[in-house]
C-alpha cells in the first residue's frame, strides 16, 4: 500500500501524454498514482533507471506487438527494441532472438489471427508465452498514463503489463486443436450469414429475392459440408472420440456444444469449477462500494463458447432433470428468467468440466 505523502514545491512530472495531474491545485500533497513509478519511467530513453539493481541481472519480460507485416519487440527492464518480419524468415529469427534472451514471459494480444503463426513457433520451442486480452491491456496502459499508441509503444507497454502484472501461464492449443477451433468458427460465421439473408429476404424486392435465396442454397449446402468436417475431424482422434462420447452423454448436451468445447475450452477438466466459470465468463462479479450493494453481473470470457452454452442450456431446463430442477428452484425463490438461465449455464459448465475431470459419463438416478 502506497502513502500519501507531504512534499512542498514539487513539480508535477506526469507521464507525457497523461492529461492529468499527479496534486490537487494549491495543494503540496503528491500522490504516487502511477505503476510506472514502481516499474521505472516508461521514457524511451529510460535504458532501466528507475530499476533496483543491474537490469541484465533480472528477470526479462518481453512484449511483442503482432501486425500483419511486423513484429515489434520490447524487452523490459533493459529496454532492448528491435523488429522482425512476420513471416516464416522473421518468425525464425525472433524465436532465435527468445531464446538467447531468456525471459521469464512473453507477452502479445490477440491481433485477428496474425498471432497464430508467432505464437505456434514459440509454443513449439517451449517459450513462456501468454496471449493477453487487449481490453485489459488498454485498461494497463491508460492506469500507467500511456495515453499514445504506436507499435513500439504498444511492445513496450506490453513487456511492463507482463512484469507487473504476470498472467498466468495456459496450455497452448496443438496444430490439431487449432484447425477444430478454425472449423467451428467457420461455421459460427455461415450461421451468422444465413440469419442475416433470411432477415433480408422479408424486406427483398422481387428481383432481389432471387439472388438471396439462391446464396442461402449456397450457405446452407456449406454448413451441411462443416458439420461433415467437423464430425469426421473428432472421429479421427480417439481421444477427442473418447470426450465428445463423455459430454454428449449429459441430456441437453449435443454435438454443437461438444464440439465448440473441444475446440475452444481445451483448459474443461483442468481447471476447478470457480476458474472455469470465470474462464467463459458465466461467474457473477461484485460491484459493490462502501454500504452500497449492486447487482451481479457476468462480464469478459469467451463470448462463443458461451453463446452455444446459453443454447444448451434452455434445451437442458427443458430435458435435464437437474437442471430442470435447479431453474425451477431458482425461478420459485423469485429470481428473474435471465439470472436463472445463466445460473444454469454456470452448472451445466461445472458438471461438465466435474465429468471431463474425471473421465465419468452422465450418470443420473432419479430419488
Amino acid at each position: 500500500m502506497i502513502k500519501k505523502q507531504s512534499i512542498k514545491g514539487v513539480t508535477d512530472r506526469s507521464p507525457r501524454g497523461s492529461q492529468e495531474t499527479v496534486g490537487e491545485r494549491g495543494s503540496s500533497r503528491l500522490f504516487l498514482k502511477y505503476p510506472e513509478q514502481l516499474l521505472g519511467p516508461l521514457s524511451p530513453h529510460s535504458q532501466g533507471r528507475g530499476i533496483k539493481g543491474d537490469p541484465m541481472d533480472q528477470e526479462k519480460f518481453v512484449g511483442i506487438d503482432v501486425s500483419k507485416a511486423q513484429l515489434d519487440v520490447h524487452v523490459f527492464p533493459t529496454d532492448v527494441q528491435t523488429h522482425f518480419g512476420n513471416d516464416e524468415e522473421g518468425i525464425a529469427g525472433l524465436v532465435s532472438f527468445l531464446q538467447a534472451t531468456s525471459p521469464a514471459l512473453i507477452v502479445l494480444e490477440a491481433s485477428g489471427g496474425w498471432e497464430v503463426a508467432v505464437v505456434g513457433a514459440m509454443g513449439a520451442q517451449g517459450l513462456p508465452v501468454v496471449v493477453a486480452n487487449p481490453r485489459q491491456v488498454r485498461n494497463f496502459a491508460r492506469a500507467t498514463g500511456m495515453l499514445a499508441k504506436t507499435d513500439p509503444l504498444d511492445a513496450r507497454i506490453l513487456a511492463r503489463f507482463g512484469a507487473a502484472i504476470r498472467p498466468e501461464l495456459r496450455p497452448l492449443k496443438a496444430p490439431v486443436t487449432q484447425e477444430l477451433s478454425a472449423l467451428v468458427n467457420r461455421r459460427r460465421q455461415i450461421l451468422e450469414m444465413i440469419t442475416a439473408e433470411k432477415n433480408r429476404l422479408r424486406l427483398a424486392s422481387p428481383r432481389v429475392r432471387a439472388h438471396i435465396q439462391e446464396h442461402l442454397k449456397w450457405l446452407q449446402k456449406s454448413l451441411k459440408q462443416l458439420n461433415k468436417d467437423l464430425e469426421r475431424t473428432v472421429k479421427q482422434s480417439p481421444l477427442w472420440r473418447e470426450s465428445d462420447d463423455l459430454l454428449q452423454s449429459m441430456r441437453g448436451v449435443g454435438p454443437v456444444l461438444s464440439t465448440t468445447l473441444l475446440a475452444d475450452l481445451p483448459e474443461l477438466g483442468t481447471l476447478n469449477r470457480k476458474e472455469i466459470a470465470a474462464l467463459v465468463g458465466v461467474a457473477p462479479l461484485n460491484r459493490d462500494s462502501g454500504t452500497l450493494s449492486q447487482r451481479r453481473f457476468i462480464w469478459g470470457g469467451r463470448k462463443n463458447v458461451r453463446a452455444v452454452l446459453y443454447m444448451s442450456t434452455l434445451a437442458g431446463i427443458r430435458w435435464n432433470p437437474v437442471i430442470r430442477s435447479f431453474y425451477q428452484r431458482l425461478r420459485a425463490a423469485g429470481k428473474v428468467k435471465k439470472v436463472a438461465i445463466t445460473a444454469c449455464m454456470r452448472k451445466l459448465l461445472t458438471i461438465l468440466n466435474a465429468m471431463m475431470k474425471n473421465r465419468s459419463r452422465w450418470n443420473f438416478s432419479p430419488a
